[in-house]
């Protein structure tokens, strides 16, 4: 395993953060109830915790089995996504991704998701690849779909956001 390390696709870079994205982040996404509504964790939330996760994911960057990505388009953040909890038994590991919303309905998901599912399978060797989404969040649910991932499980009721309940829906790419 060789960790983070830079790529593009046809219009994005996913590329390893960098001290500066703190604000950025703060700014765009820890302010912006939007970003987790469906997840109910913004490490984003303050200036003082985005500052501390970004240097937390650089520190990272050491690990060959740390894989986070600052998504950029044209120079600007627009987005993250990572990889976490690799299981080596199972040869699996889960990824997560936000899109500023402002950037929505473009196809930047799919097209990060697609990049870092070719990473992971292609470079990693890792054979599967897990993500979840709440019931209600599509936009997510079609960027799983479009990357090539299917359905494999509902978990019923078991995702409870800000006092709403939401079913829980597993995707996975083998």
């Amino acid at each position: 395993m060789n960790g983070t390390n830079e790529f593009a696709t046809e219009r994005l870079l996913l590329r390893r953060y960098r001290p500066d994205d703190a604000r950025i982040l703060y700014e765009k996404f820890g302010c912006d109830p939007k970003m987790y509504e469906y997840s109910g964790w913004n490490p984003y939330a303050s200036y003082y915790m985005a500052r501390e996760t970004v240097l937390r994911f650089i520190e990272s960057y050491e690990r060959t089995d740390f894989y986070g990505w600052a998504i950029e388009r044209e120079g600007l953040l627009i987005g993250t996504i990572g990889a976490y909890d690799y299981d080596p038994e199972r040869n699996c590991i889960e990824v997560g991704i936000s899109i500023d919303p402002n950037f929505g309905g473009n196809g930047y998901a799919t097209e990060a998701l697609i990049g870092v599912i070719g990473y992971l399978t292609g470079h990693e060797g890792i054979s599967v690849i897990t993500a979840w989404c709440a019931s209600d969040n599509t936009g997510s649910m079609k960027a799983m779909q479009k990357a090539g991932m299917k359905q494999t499980a509902t978990e019923e009721n078991s995702l409870e956001v800000n006092g709403i309940t939401y079913d829980k829906l597993i995707f996975t790419y083998v």
